[in-house]
């Protein structure tokens, strides 16, 4: 009896063994390459599946994720700057060649390298160093176009490539700041002579036309002057006053007006009057008479 249990419990262990050995789980993302007596058999996708134990064999166990590779390499443009560029591209296995990528390339981040390097020094020697930066992403393009088609005969994808620096020189930056700051100011300087040429022509305009004004207005004041003085005489001329007496009261008028502007004026702190106001008037009629005259026969209306 117990050598027949004891057979029973070998027998369950062998075949527990031979199905722990048969089965296998392949985790998401990932492929697996089954060999069977050294030759591919199948590539097994995620999930569980079964292997003839000793006949079969995992030969591989391939990531499906995005791998990134950054190479770094000098070399120069067309006007003889040497950089330094930094490129990463992003690569991972065809699933539907999975197996080509296992037994068609041993290293196939250093191939990938290998291509990279070749085709950045094939694309940044045709281009000046400002076309460098300005055509980073036409560069990139052309980079992974190139090396997608290599890859692509080993059962890889090319996802992206990017070039994230361009680097020149300690002595190429410092020149290229240089250019740039002298290029800045002269642009600087050409404003500021072109603010103050406006400045000054709009302060000139306003002079002008401040002393425009200035001088319209003064003869306009001039005008009302001699228009009231005229109307003045035909009113005091109308009531029966000779034109002696007439000018006699102009005169004093005025004179009264030009004592009131004196008093008025924040500039006059003293004021000195002759003794004899009317006597100072008088000395003052016989200079201007014949002015006064003048003016009021020039302004009388031609009958």
């Amino acid at each position: 009896m117990s050598g027949g249990f004891t057979a029973v419990i070998i027998i369950l262990v062998l075949i527990i063994a031979i199905l722990v050995l048969s089965l296998y789980v392949v985790p998401q993302q990932q492929a697996y390459i089954i060999e069977r007596f050294g030759k591919l058999h199948k590539v097994q996708f995620a999930g569980i599946h079964i292997k003839i134990p000793v006949v079969d064999r995992i030969a591989m166990k391939t990531n499906m994720r995005v791998n990134q590779l950054n190479v770094k390499l000098e070399t120069k443009t067309l006007d003889n700057v040497f950089v330094t560029v930094v490129a990463s591209t992003q690569f991972r296995v065809n699933p539907e060649n999975v197996a080509t990528a296992y037994y068609e390339l041993r290293d196939p981040a250093g191939q990938l390298r290998s291509y990279m390097e070749d085709a950045l020094r094939s694309a940044i020697p045709s281009l000046s160093l400002d076309d460098a930066f300005a055509r980073k992403d036409d560069v990139a393009a052309d980079v992974q176009k190139t090396v997608g088609i290599e890859m692509a005969r080993f059962g890889f994808t090319v996802v992206k490539t990017l070039i994230t620096a361009i680097d020149p020189s300690g002595q190429v930056k410092t020149a290229m700041d240089s250019i740039n700051a002298a290029q800045r100011e002269k642009e600087a300087t050409r404003q500021r002579a072109e603010a103050q040429r406006i400045q000054i022509e709009t302060q000139a305009a306003a002079e002008a036309e401040k002393t425009r004004l200035q001088g319209e207005g003064q003869a306009n004041y001039r005008r009302e002057i001699a228009n009231g003085i005229v109307d003045q005489i035909k009113s005091l001329q109308a009531v029966g006053m000779d034109i002696s007496e007439v000018n006699n009261v102009v005169l004093f008028n005025q004179y009264l007006d030009v004592l009131r502007s004196l008093s008025e004026s924040n500039n006059a702190k003293t004021l000195v009057l002759p003794a004899s106001t009317p006597s100072g008037y008088k000395d003052m009629y016989s200079q201007v008479t014949e002015a006064m005259l003048t003016a009021g026969a020039s302004a009388k209306p031609t009958e």
